[in-house]
Order: C-alpha cells, then sequence, then structure tokens
C-alpha cells in the first residue's frame, strides 16, 4: 500500500552556518562596532545579544536573510520576548523541528474532512500517510501544501 511520511525539518549544518555568517556580518557592519553584538547557537536555540531593541531587530532580520540564503525556512523560527537589563539585551529564537501533537492532530483531522480514501497516523514527530491509490496520496499532499499550520512541512519516504 502507497504511504508517505509529512515531517517538519531542517539541515542543522546549514543553520550553523548561517549563524556564522550572520556573526561575520555583525562584527564588520559599522553599526554594530563596540557593541559586543553577537549570535551564539546552542542547538534548539539561537541566542541573540546586543545593546538595543532597534539593534535586535536588525540582528533579527540579518538572520532572516542568511537562514532564507541557505535553504532554511524561517517559518521553522519561534521567537521568544526580548529581555532588558541595564544596556543589554537578549532575545532567544527557537528553532522548532518536528510536528507536536496538536498540529498532528489539526493535519489528522483536516484530511479525513477531504473524505479521501487514505489513513493519517501520527507516529512520534511525524505523520505517515497511507492509502490504495498513488492520486489520493498526492491530492492530500496538495491539500497540506495550502494549509499554514505556522510549520514547514516536508514529504519524504514517498513509498508504492
Amino acid at each position: 500500500m502507497p504511504s508517505f511520511d509529512v515531517v517538519s525539518d531542517f539541515d542543522s549544518h546549514e543553520a550553523r552556518n548561517a549563524v556564522d555568517q550572520a556573526n561575520r556580518e555583525v562584527t564588520t557592519r559599522f553599526d554594530f562596532k563596540g557593541t559586543g553584538s553577537k549570535y551564539e547557537l546552542e542547538e534548539p536555540v539561537i541566542s541573540l545579544t546586543t545593546q538595543s531593541d532597534f539593534q535586535l531587530k536588525q540582528m533579527i532580520d540579518i538572520l532572516h536573510q542568511k537562514l532564507s540564503k541557505r535553504g532554511v525556512d524561517i517559518a521553522c523560527l519561534e521567537e521568544q520576548e526580548p529581555e532588558f537589563s541595564g544596556n543589554e539585551a537578549r532575545q532567544k529564537i527557537i528553532l522548532r523541528r518536528g510536528i507536536d501533537t496538536d498540529r498532528a492532530r489539526k493535519l489528522v483531522k483536516q484530511i479525513k474532512s477531504a473524505k479521501l480514501k487514505v489513513q493519517a497516523a501520527i507516529q512520534g514527530d511525524k505523520l505517515r500517510v497511507s492509502g490504495k491509490k498513488r492520486d489520493d496520496l498526492q491530492t492530500v499532499i496538495g491539500l497540506l501544501k495550502e494549509t499554514d499550520i505556522g510549520l514547514p512541512l516536508q514529504y519524504e519516504n514517498f513509498r508504492d
């Protein structure tokens, strides 16, 4: 029986390269000279440190540019609230990987409401869709591409 998996993932090596490039740009830009601005990547979290709220927003824009140039979808980013203390501003950005249970349930519900002859099963942080006809599975992929759940979705492991 044909099946495929719906996952939400990103290339962590490319994300690390994008953070390194953003660090290099911040250290060479004139408007960031002497501010001590930097990015730090501890696997699921990117920490931004600078002096002001305005510079923090600029750093986020730089990070978005570098990530998108590297092929990392910025929809997988979850920005936390900025923290201000004295003359320092900090913000954490979480790199989300996998489909959480609530979103997976919404996807299953949407697939079932389409009245196609397919089955959708939640398997950990991914979703397995199987059916008798390949055309039905391709219809499900089209349906999911139109859906906006706040995560980038990839379709892999397509088997006949």
